[in-house]
């Protein structure tokens, strides 16, 4: 059976303040509908895709805070993505702000199958940032004020005819993350972000945003022979500048699609998943070649 289907990087251009949850819903259905008239499969939309990027803000009310979260997936203003992954049998991987029953905050992302049922959640680990006001910077990065790290550790999926695995942003600058997905057998992992063109604790690195974007996922796949799809949250957005270049990317590390723009754009590739035994089954062939004996001093 052949294990090849188009895969879609969904990149979203800005989000204002004040622009309404279901405004980016039918910014996310048009590039659906467009991801499926070139015979896509699985569509990837972006961290935080359904509204600003909220920590950027020091703000110490609960109900400012909670107005960004999402209580139920899905909620009456995201269901008409789900409708429309089953209209048109296309999947989608979604990033949000989601607030529990029990009170708890995640930054969280769901793999959606072409039925329109969840298929699996993942909420993020590396959470980046600070958790104080620091009103020195041109704008705040709060993830760890306003989200708990995740809970859910590093699982992967069954979908798509492969092993599906998640993360989020920060996440993809870690190369344990790549690791424990490839342990868990991952064929490919989906993840967005939204990424600061500048950034103020090293503003000497601000040249390099979107060549570490391009390393941390290209080192990501080819170290453990899995195919990556990375997608930006881009653009100027309330006065901060976001990257863009969303890319897909082989086992062999090699880039095969990339955004142009920083707008909404959607690119697409033909991906494989049978070609990760290229690398699996050579240089990073675990069986053979790991030596996790001599590892122990990376889980101290």
């Amino acid at each position: 059976m052949s294990r090849k289907f188009v895969l879609a990087a969904a990149q979203m251009g800005p989000i204002a303040a004040d622009e309404p949850r279901n405004s980016a819903v039918t910014r996310m259905i048009e590039m659906m509908r467009e991801a499926k008239s070139r015979g896509a499969r699985l569509v990837v939309f972006p961290e935080l895709a359904l509204t600003t990027f909220f920590p950027r803000w020091y703000r110490e009310e609960p109900e400012w805070r909670d107005r960004w979260f999402e209580t139920e997936m899905p909620s009456p203003e995201t269901r008409p993505l789900f409708e429309m992954a089953a209209e048109l049998g296309l999947g989608f991987h979604l990033g949000y702000a989601e607030l529990t029953p029990e009170g708890r905050h995640f930054n969280t992302a769901i793999l959606v199958d072409e039925t329109g049922r969840i298929a699996g959640k993942y909420r993020k680990i590396h959470l980046p940032g600070h958790s104080e006001h620091e009103p020195w910077r041109p704008f705040q990065h709060l993830e760890k004020r306003y989200f708990e790290k995740g809970d859910l550790g590093f699982p992967v999926f069954d979908a798509f005819d492969g092993r599906i695995g998640m993360c989020i942003c920060n996440d993809r600058r870690w190369p344990e993350t790549w690791r424990m997905l490839g342990l868990g057998g991952a064929e490919l992992v989906v993840l967005g972000y939204n990424t600061p063109l500048h950034y103020p604790p090293a503003p000497e690195h601000d040249h390099l945003q979107y060549f570490h974007n391009e390393l941390s996922v290209q080192a990501g796949a080819y170290q453990n022979g899995l195919w990556a799809a990375a997608v930006a949250k881009a653009g100027r957005e309330e006065d901060c500048d976001l990257i863009g270049g969303s890319v897909i990317v082989a086992p062999t590390g090699e880039i095969v699609a990339k955004a142009a723009t920083v707008e909404d754009e959607v690119v697409t590739a033909l991906v494989d998943l049978d070609r990760c035994t290229e690398i699996r089954a050579n240089v990073f062939n675990f069986s053979l070649h790991r030596q996790p004996k001599d590892y122990a001093a990376i889980a101290k």
